[in-house]
């Protein structure tokens, strides 16, 4: 990761396509674009990489987590179970559509916790939300199972984990839908973008109308704006250079995940000989797409120790207990409520009483986990010089 690694005459090509005809928008123009819908080809490509029947493309990856949400049904009054290790995007859209967030422990697989998944849920469940975090699958078969017994809804998070299986099915499949993000960092990138994909049309149509502020997209003699619309929407379309991008990146994942599994395992190697360490747990090992490599150690003191070497022989890696975008007690702002609105939504209901109050010692299992667990990002190309440079802060590591 990320795609913008192996930028290349593809991507190019597929850009000079879309300004030779002078279209960004995704919609109309139908004689001047001459047949060229690249949003529209990217969703097909995607959904038939998938094994998805629909793919809706939008303009980031928090939006398609929104957008989701949005045709589901879900806003004010429910409750939407995610897990507390994820990027803020993921609880920000809960938010956003009015609902709440309820957050589960992470287990051994850095990702939704079943049996906390279990205790949380309420006659208020609307929802359910797992990560598939740092490009590897939660235990998204047991997490189905356990909505479908509730009559609640899966909604797969798989912004980090594009390509990623399990048993050669896809990630974002197994549930209701699954998103994907198609930002900066991420393995396909257009910069920025997603994609919800799902085998249910009447989902796949709402996320398509309300994608496009309502749209019904029929085809009617007044043009656009003789389309009708069922229900109030918002504007999270994907342009037409991003589908182009989108299009040359897909054609590159496989080789792209491979790259990183070589590099990936040639470190966990060389980390397999740190006294005391643990590797992530892997549903699927031949289906893990690999963006990150998770390394456990003895405890806390042990890996502050590790960090810190490593850090010195310039290796640094990442602790996620101490990063404030993707853990629960470090979102601040989260846990004091801060909002722009004078009426203190959505946290608060107009009238000032709260609707919610986080306790920042609400996951002591997670936090456990975290503090005792580094995380290096796999990059697609990986110099020899840097793999045996990183080889030798290890190995000096492992003395710590």
């Amino acid at each position: 990761m990320p795609g913008f690694e192996i930028f290349g005459d593809e991507e190019k090509q597929q850009i000079l396509e879309v300004l030779d005809t002078g279209v960004l928008f995704r919609y109309e123009f139908g004689e001047q674009r001459r047949g060229i819908f690249k949003v529209k080809e990217f969703e097909e490509k995607f959904a038939a990489y998938t094994g998805a029947g629909y793919a809706q493309a939008v303009s980031s990856g928090t939006a398609a987590v929104k957008v989701a949400l949005k045709a589901l049904g879900v806003g004010p009054g429910d409750e939407v179970i995610t897990q507390g290790f994820t990027f803020v995007a993921t609880w920000e859209a809960i938010l956003d559509v009015g609902a709440i967030p309820v957050f589960t422990e992470i287990d051994e697989t850095l990702n939704m916790d079943p049996d906390d998944l279990k205790r949380k849920i309420t006659d208020k469940t609307s929802c359910i939300v797992p990560v598939h975090m740092l490009g590897t699958a939660a235990r998204i078969q047991e997490i189905v199972d356990i909505g479908d017994q509730a009559g609640i809804p899966v909604l797969e998070d798989t912004a980090q984990a594009a390509g990623g299986h399990i048993n050669g099915k896809f990630l974002g499949t197994f549930g209701k839908c699954g998103t994907f993000s198609f930002d900066s960092v991420k393995t396909i990138t257009t910069g920025e973008g997603g994609m919800i994909i799902s085998d249910d049309q009447k989902l796949y149509t709402e996320m398509s109308e309300y994608h496009d502020h309502g749209h019904d997209h029929a085809i009617n003699p007044g043009g656009r704006g003789g389309e009708g619309r069922s229900f109030i929407g918002f504007n999270y379309r994907m342009m037409e250079l991003q589908g182009a991008i989108g299009i040359a990146q897909l054609g590159k994942l496989g080789s792209m995940i491979a790259a990183q599994r070589n590099n990936k395992n040639r470190l966990k190697e060389c980390l397999s000989y740190i006294p005391a360490v643990r590797f992530r747990e892997l549903i699927d090992p031949a289906g893990d797409s690999a963006t990150f490599l998770s390394f456990t150690l003895e405890d806390s003191d042990h890996r502050r120790r590790v960090g810190r070497v490593l850090r010195e022989n310039g290796a640094p890696p990442i602790c996620w207990a101490e990063n404030t975008w993707h853990f629960y007690p470090k979102w601040e702002h989260l846990l004091a409520g801060s909002t722009q609105a004078r009426s203190g939504w959505p946290f608060a209901e107009p009238g000032g009483k709260r609707r919610v109050v986080y306790d920042p010692e609400a996951l002591p299992a997670s936090a456990d986990l975290l503090d005792r667990t580094l995380v290096y990002p796999i990059s697609i190309r990986m110099s020899e010089t840097r793999l045996q440079d990183m080889e030798d802060a290890i190995k000096k590591a492992a003395e710590a």
